[in-house]
C-alpha cells in the first residue's frame, strides 16, 4: 500500500496544539459601509399602500430592539414599543403614534423573508473578523419545533456563522419536500465566499457542495462518517498509525479532553472533489474516570501549507460555535422551540430577528447573550443606540 505523506514533521513524540481554541478575531473595517436600519429600510413592503401608517424599516427596527431587550413574541415587542414612548420611536422611524402586536404579526407573516435574510447577512458579513487572515463558516441546520401548525411541518432553517465572531452571515429555509443538503448549497450561493474556509458536518461531504464551495474559490473542511461507506472504508484503512500527531489536552467542567489530529497529503487512490489533505481526529474525554473515545475523519480542499495540523483541528473544533453559540442561544435564552408564532413567514422572521441580535450583541462585545439581554432590557437607550450605530 501506498503510504500517504505525512503534513507533519515526522518525530517521536506527538506535537502539542496551541492552548487557544481558536485564533483571536482580526476585525477588517470596511469603508463607506452603511448602518443596518438604513437597510431595513429597503425590504420590500408587502402591504398595500393604502392604510399604511408605519414604515417597513421602522418596524423591523423596532422588533430587533424589542428582541435585544429579551421579546420572545410579538405580544412581548408591543409591549416593549408602547412602554419606549414616542421619543424612543421616533428614533427608530415611527412617525405616525405606535404600534400594535397585530399589525406586526400581519406585517410579518407576510413579509420576504428571503430578501430579509440576504439584507441581514450581507450587512453581517461587513462586520464580522477574519481568523488567520481568512472568513471561516460554519454552515448546519437547525429545526424551529414550535413553529409546526396542524399539518404544516416546523421550519427547518439553515444557517451560516462566522467562526471567532458568532455573527450569523445567511439563512435559508429547507423546503417541504426536500431536504437539508440543496439547501446548504443554496446558502453557499448567496454567500461571498472568495478566499473563506466552510465547515461543515458528514451530511454534507458530498461531490457536488464540495464542488460549489471551491469553485466559488473557498476551500473546504468536511467530516467523514459511515454515512459516506466508501470514503469512509478508505480514510479509516490509511496507515495512521505511521503518521506524526499533535495533541492537546484541556481540562474544565470536571473533565479531561484530549483532542489528537494526525494528517497526510490526500492519497492518489482517495478520489473526492478538491481534496488535498485527509486527516484523523481522536477525541478522548476523561470525567469522574470513565473514559470515551470518538474517532472521525476529514477531507480538506485547503493544502498543508495554509492549513497546517494544528489550524486544520482548530477549524474542526470551531464549527461547532454554530450549535453552542447560535441554535443553543436560540433554543435556550430565546426559549424558540417552545414559540407560539406560527402564522406565514413569521416563524422565520422571528427566527431572523433573533440572529440579528445575537449578531448585533456579539459585535459590541458580548459573549453571555442572556446577561446581554438583562443589560439591554433595563434601559430603553441601549438596544436602540446599538441599533442606530450598528
Amino acid at each position: 500500500m501506498e503510504v500517504p505523506t505525512p503534513s507533519v514533521q515526522p518525530g517521536n513524540n506527538a506535537r502539542a496544539m496551541p492552548s487557544s481554541r481558536i485564533h483571536t478575531p482580526v476585525r477588517t473595517p470596511v469603508p463607506d459601509h452603511e448602518v443596518l436600519v438604513d437597510l431595513l429600510g429597503r425590504i420590500p413592503d408587502p402591504r398595500r399602500r393604502r392604510g399604511v401608517r408605519h414604515p417597513v424599516g421602522a418596524l423591523i427596527a423596532i422588533a430587533v430592539c424589542a428582541v435585544m431587550a429579551g421579546a420572545r413574541g410579538f405580544t412581548a415587542i408591543g409591549e416593549w414599543a408602547r412602554d419606549a414612548g414616542a421619543v424612543a420611536m421616533t428614533r427608530l422611524g415611527l412617525e405616525r403614534g405606535s404600534v400594535d402586536e397585530s399589525t406586526l404579526r400581519r406585517l410579518f407573516a407576510r413579509l420576504d423573508a428571503d430578501r430579509l435574510d440576504v439584507v441581514l447577512g450581507a450587512w453581517a458579513a461587513t462586520r464580522t473578523s477574519l481568523v488567520m487572515g481568512r472568513r471561516v463558516i460554519a454552515i448546519d441546520g437547525k429545526t424551529v419545533r414550535g413553529a409546526r401548525n396542524g399539518d404544516t411541518s416546523a421550519p427547518h432553517l439553515v444557517a451560516a456563522l462566522a467562526h471567532g465572531s458568532g455573527a450569523v452571515l445567511g439563512q435559508v429555509a429547507v423546503s417541504e419536500k426536500s431536504n437539508e443538503i440543496p439547501a446548504a448549497r443554496d446558502l453557499l450561493k448567496i454567500l461571498h465566499l472568495e478566499g473563506s474556509v466552510v465547515t461543515m458536518d458528514a451530511l454534507h461531504t458530498q461531490h457536488d457542495t464540495a464542488a460549489l464551495i471551491t469553485s466559488a474559490g473557498a476551500d473546504h473542511v468536511l467530516t467523514v462518517k459511515a454515512n459516506q461507506k466508501s470514503l469512509y472504508a478508505q480514510l479509516k484503512a490509511l496507515p495512521w498509525a505511521r503518521i506524526p500527531a499533535a495533541t492537546r489536552t484541556d481540562r474544565g467542567h470536571g473533565r479531561r479532553a484530549t483532542r489528537t489530529i494526525k494528517v497526510a497529503d490526500v492519497p492518489a487512490w482517495i478520489d473526492f472533489t478538491g481534496a488535498t489533505q485527509v486527516a484523523q481526529l481522536r477525541r478522548t474525554v476523561t470525567r469522574k474516570g470513565k473514559r470515551t473515545v470518538e474517532i472521525v475523519y476529514l477531507v480538506t480542499s485547503a493544502d498543508g501549507r495554509t492549513a497546517p495540523p494544528e489550524l486544520l483541528a482548530t477549524w474542526a473544533q470551531s464549527h461547532w460555535e454554530i450549535e453552542n453559540r447560535l441554535h443553543r442561544v436560540r433554543d435556550v435564552t430565546f426559549d424558540e422551540d417552545r414559540s407560539q408564532v406560527r402564522t406565514g413567514n413569521a416563524p422565520r422572521v422571528m427566527t431572523s430577528l433573533r440572529n440579528t441580535a445575537i449578531t448585533l450583541l456579539r459585535h459590541h462585545g458580548h459573549q453571555n447573550i442572556a446577561a446581554a439581554l438583562r443589560h439591554h432590557a433595563r434601559d430603553t437607550d441601549r438596544p436602540i443606540n446599538l441599533l442606530l450605530t450598528a
